[in-house]
């Protein structure tokens, strides 16, 4: 099984229902070919680096998912390039240590607030 990770911006014209409903379209593609969703995760919108297609803002979202068919990411990519919402979007495979980080991310264990809070305590002190 290898692992890998999409991240897909969606047009900011989108309502946050139509934004949820493009994702989980992409998915169920996932999901029909047998691949493992491990997180979905939809950060929301945020302001990009640059201009894309004359917005400056987008829907930013992630899906991490697992699979033994290799050809699965051309064919999610495809789906991508049909829907006219999808402005950019990225799949990359994972090696072991962002595999191993990601779980950990997801367990919380890098949360700024943890951190932001420790720094203020030894200021008052």
């Amino acid at each position: 099984m290898k692992n890998y990770e999409t991240v897909f911006i969606l047009n900011p014209v989108l309502s946050e229902d139509q934004a949820k409903d493009t994702v989980d379209k992409f998915v169920k593609v996932l999901t029909k070919a047998k691949a493992n969703v491990i997180n979905v995760e939809q950060w929301g919108l945020k302001k990009m680096a640059y201009e894309i297609q004359k917005k400056s803002t987008g829907f930013y979202n992630l899906i991490e998912f697992t699979t033994e068919d290799s050809t699965l990411t051309s064919t999610l990519e495809t789906e991508y390039r049909r829907d006219e919402s999808v402005m950019r979007f990225m799949t990359i495979a994972l090696d072991k240590h962002a595999t191993v980080y990601n779980e950990r991310r997801r367990k919380g264990e890098f949360n700024r607030n943890k951190k932001q809070g420790t720094r203020k305590e030894a200021v008052e002190a």
